[in-house]
């Protein structure tokens, strides 16, 4: 038996790949611009994240059964994971983008040479972008059959 016979840990990783490439396609699609980056950023349509713990969720109840303690911890990161995601993270970007925009405005009171980094501001999620990630959580679980 291998690791690839785990069915719960193997639809949790193609749900975050599959988000991953979607949000690369969306990116594609709305903005006309290819972005490899996006394979590797967090934040965007869909929520990597709730896709995983989604699938993982979902996988361990239809497997351990609904009443298990492997799927009470797995629903419990869900929680956890999804919430984290729409609250602090996602005001963390906020104040990201808060602060960029005042460097931006603000710069030409710098000491010359300073040039600070712009802050990451695609960190957390929208309520939507947790719901697609979740429903496509769901999907892959259905579709890989685990």
């Amino acid at each position: 038996m291998s690791v690839f016979d785990n069915g719960p840990l193997v639809a949790a990783v193609v749900a975050t790949i599959a988000a991953q490439v979607l949000k690369l396609l969306i990116v594609a699609a709305t903005e006309r611009r290819f972005a490899p980056d996006r394979l590797l950023e967090t934040g965007g349509m869909p929520s990597s994240h709730s896709a995983s713990v989604t699938a993982l969720a979902l996988a361990l109840g239809l497997e351990v059964g609904w009443a298990s303690p492997h799927f009470a911890i797995a629903m419990v990161l869900a929680g956890i994971v999804m919430y984290d995601a729409t609250g602090i993270r996602r005001a963390a970007g906020v104040q990201a983008q808060l602060i960029n925009d005042l460097v931006e405005e603000l710069g030409h009171l710098f000491d010359a040479g300073f040039q600070p980094q712009a802050l990451k501001t695609l960190l957390g999620h929208t309520y939507p972008q947790v719901l697609m990630g979740a429903l496509l959580g769901v999907v892959t679980v259905f579709a890989l059959r685990v």
